[in-house]
């Protein structure tokens, strides 16, 4: 995805999306993109503000909309009375955004990268699948190829986020490690957003 259509998106959504990576998509106009964006008024229906929601989601984490209905699936089934919060949970925990929020990568794009070029080891095992789920207690660290890259090394001393709380290093001293300790929830995630409507879009749909 090209930069120009990342900020695109962002500015059509009206939110930053830290797994885009880019920072400042909002930071030069506040309407929506286009010559005559200054002069449109929008009213969003009730769908329109739903399938804002659902794609806040599907771009953050860089999803086809079959793979996020994938995981909407396997969070109902899951936990029926209050899937949304497993669908985060789920969500957060894949290989991928991991990596990103342990501040490996500077977007999910470039952690998927890392994972699929063998650069990241799970429980000590190279892993190359960036949708794998990870568990409460297993840890992902760097190989020893990608801890000296200098892109990586630069992520790592300014993260886009700060770490999350069902994070951690084992030694915040050599950040090339880290584990993760429990199922995260809606609150962690990285950006505004209802968790309502992204339930009642895709109710509707029969999903």
């Amino acid at each position: 995805m090209s930069e120009r259509k990342k900020f695109r998106i962002q500015r059509s959504l009206g939110i930053e999306l830290p797994g885009l990576g880019k920072p400042g998509a909002l930071e030069k106009r506040s309407y929506p993109p286009g010559q005559h964006g200054r002069l449109r008024k929008t009213k969003k229906t009730q769908f329109g503000a739903q399938l804002q929601e659902k794609q806040k989601l599907l771009f953050h984490y860089g999803l086809r909309e079959e793979q996020l209905r994938r995981f909407v699936r396997k969070a109902r089934s899951l936990s029926p009375s209050n899937w949304i919060e497993s669908l985060i949970g789920l969500l957060e925990r894949r290989l991928d955004n991991v990596v990103f929020r342990l501040g490996f990568a500077r977007s999910i794009a470039a952690a998927r990268q890392l994972v699929s070029h063998g650069h990241i080891l799970v429980n000590g095992r190279r892993q190359t699948i960036g949708s794998m789920v990870l568990r409460p207690g297993e840890i992902v660290w760097l190989s020893e190829k990608a801890s000296q890259m200098e892109a990586i090394q630069s992520s790592l001393k300014s993260p886009r986020l700060t770490l999350p709380s069902f994070l951690q290093f084992q030694n915040p001293n050599a950040p090339d490690r880290g584990i993760v300790l429990s199922i995260p929830s809606s609150n962690h995630v990285p950006f505004e957003f209802n968790t309502t409507q992204v339930a009642e879009y895709y109710a509707k749909r029969g999903v």
